[in-house]
């Protein structure tokens, strides 16, 4: 098995390959540099294993919620590369691919739960929460983007240690409901996404049959379209 997943939806700019379990990335903290840095790092990747584009068997990018340019960057890529290859995409939240992160980074166990929040600017966060099972991500509940003061901790059977916050959002925690502040027993804001995570929840969903084709790999922004069209200056 052989799939090429991106990721753009952050800051951070990355593409990773799987190869038959193994996995190999290129990763770079970049805010204006994913057009520069994205295809070059997918050449360099497959150059690394002797690999063409046409030896791919699947494609997967972080489908959102994220950055608004970033995610179009990353979608209009692995568009691109599915017609011209005529490969299936594995669209994949940005959200699971940091609770994956904060799963495996600190080693967190099954009933572990992760609250992961994203910066969504004008003083809103991408918020969803997840129960760590089988050392994968189960989203709880859905995605969603609210005030800091309106995110909630979903009470599940699922969930059954302690909470973990993850991501950048949490920089607001302060503004952040006490019943949830307080449940975190860690929080660790330097994490987000990475196509690593987006591959390694790629492959279980591509086994699932939940690949489309091209024309239907789009962006996921959660935000309401209309209320982004109403901010002044925007068009």
């Amino acid at each position: 098995m052989k799939l090429l997943a991106l990721d753009t939806s952050s800051e951070g700019c990355s593409a990773a390959l799987w190869l038959d379990g193994q996995i190999t990335e290129r990763f770079e903290l970049a805010p204006r540099g994913h057009t520069r840095l994205l295809m070059p790092m997918v050449r360099e990747l497959l150059a690394e294993q002797g690999l063409k584009p046409s030896d791919l068997d699947a494609l997967a990018f972080a489908r959102g919620p994220g950055s608004f340019t970033g995610l179009r960057i990353a979608t209009g890529v692995i568009q691109g590369l599915a017609w011209g290859l005529d490969l299936p995409v594995v669209p994949v939240s940005s959200l699971a691919a940091v609770a994956l992160n904060a799963i495996e980074e600190h080693q967190l166990s099954d009933g572990s739960g992760v609250a992961v929040a994203f910066d969504a600017r004008m003083s809103e966060v991408y918020w969803a929460t997840f129960a760590c099972r089988g050392g994968l991500p189960v989203l709880q509940g859905d995605e969603r983007v609210c005030h800091p003061d309106k995110v909630s901790l979903t009470e599940s059977d699922d969930i059954t240690g302690t909470w973990f916050g993850a991501g950048q959002g949490w920089k607001f925690q302060s503004d952040m409901p006490e019943a949830v502040a307080t449940r975190m027993a860690s929080v660790d804001l330097s994490l987000v996404p990475r196509a690593a995570h987006v591959a390694r929840l790629a492959i279980p969903e591509f086994h699932a049959g939940q690949a489309v084709p091209a024309e239907q790999a789009q962006p996921v922004y959660v935000r309401d379209e209309v209320t982004w069209k109403k901010l002044p200056g925007r068009e």
